[in-house]
């Protein structure tokens, strides 16, 4: 084990942790807490402000986590180029800058010696949509039908390239999502009767000026000229397009699940239901019943068991990060799962505890990361990141 600073009084050397991230940001204060409940110092913080205009420097021995750089007005500027981090557009900018400064930190560490528990080269693939999905399809994960997947998929240019692809995959039924976005951010869910008449559900809001900014409120567009700005604006930055499954129900709501794996164990889940395509919290979603989720997946015939390893199968193709957050997409009658996306930054769930089995039993996520990176039953001091 890797290990900084000083001794407990017998000795042994305490670990000692770094987070780049942005100080103010709840993932930041909950690792934190996470980290002192454990009995070690508070870690060593890097606002990712300072460490993109100055670069960053670590101690030998330190243990760095890489954090979201999202919430922070001044970090969107210097990432997307943008004034007002509501607009969508841009994230083919930030993709570039992001992974750019995640390789940085990634050679600063390795100068210092100091171990990465997020590898830049994975991160690179997390954070393409369509990289991502080609991995998974490959490692033989179960993903929605996607014509753009993988690195050698077609560019879509714009809106008449998506009705092509449509055309030609026959999907009438499809979400269309920025290659590189998070949070649902411009994701459009498309409805064709495969003619003339389109319908997209999204919290975009497209501005006279032709502009696109997010939205709190989920709203529909039938205007196939509408349609055609939003997609337009925002194929720049590139695209990817993916059936839209018809996913389980609970209680009158289309139902999914985030469940976080933690280095190669599912540790902690949630199920997210909406009465709109989209199931993110801040977008209407509400948490859902996970037990009576459990309940409907063994009535069907399936095992929970199952279900939890297409998760830690989709995070064995990310094999030097050490937490990912896997959304899991049941199908109608919750006895078959396909894996919709993994997000490297996917363990925000507050005073959420670890499931029945999982040795994460009353930690919440960044409790549970902490517990692995002190086991050193794993990624921790065993395997480098690749720079």
């Amino acid at each position: 084990m890797s290990t900084v600073g000083r001794t407990d009084g017998t000795g042994t050397a305490v670990p000692r942790f770094a987070v780049v991230g942005n100080p103010e940001n709840r993932r930041v204060t909950l690792f934190a807490e996470a980290v002192r409940a454990s009995g070690l110092p508070a870690p060593r913080v890097l606002p990712w402000a300072d460490v993109l205009c100055a670069g960053a420097e670590f101690a030998s021995g330190e243990i760095v986590r890489i954090d979201s750089p999202g919430e922070n007005a001044e970090v969107e500027r210097l990432l997307r180029g943008v004034v007002d981090p509501t607009r969508v557009e841009g994230t083919a900018r930030w993709y570039a800058r992001f992974t750019e400064a995640v390789r940085e930190v990634a050679h600063a560490a390795s100068a210092g010696g100091a171990t990465l528990l997020d590898d830049p080269a994975e991160m690179a693939v997390l954070f393409d949509k369509r990289r991502c999905h080609g991995v998974l399809r490959a490692s033989g994960v179960p993903i929605p039908e996607s014509p753009t997947s993988g690195p050698a998929g077609p560019v879509v240019g714009g809106w008449t390239d998506t009705r092509e692809l449509l055309r030609d995959a026959g999907l009438r039924r499809a979400f269309l999502k920025p290659a590189h976005g998070s949070s649902a951010s411009g994701v459009l869910a498309l409805e064709t009767d495969g003619r003339s008449r389109f319908r997209a559900t999204t919290s975009a809001e497209l501005c006279p000026d032709g502009s696109l900014f997010n939205s709190l409120r989920v709203r529909r567009y039938t205007d196939e000229r509408q349609i055609a700005a939003i997609v337009d604006a925002l194929a720049p930055d590139g695209l990817h397009i993916e059936r839209w499954i018809p996913k389980a129900a609970q209680t009158g709501r289309a139902a999914d699940l985030r469940v976080v794996v933690v280095d190669g164990r599912a540790t902690h889940a949630v199920v997210r239901t909406s009465r709109s395509p989209m199931t993110n919290l801040h977008l209407g979603g509400a948490r859902g019943d996970l037990g009576a989720a459990r309940a409907s997946v063994e009535a069907s015939g399936a095992r929970w068991a199952d279900a939890l390893a297409v998760c830690e199968a989709a995070a064995a193709c990310f094999p030097r990060t050490l937490c990912v957050g896997v959304d899991l997409l049941p199908m109608v009658g919750w006895r078959r799962f396909v894996v919709g996306e993994v997000n490297a930054f996917g363990d925000l769930l507050p005073r959420l505890t670890g499931l029945p089995g999982s040795g994460a039993e009353g930690l919440d996520t960044y409790g549970a990361q902490v517990a692995a990176v002190l086991s050193n039953n794993g990624k921790i001091g065993t395997h480098r990141a690749r720079l």
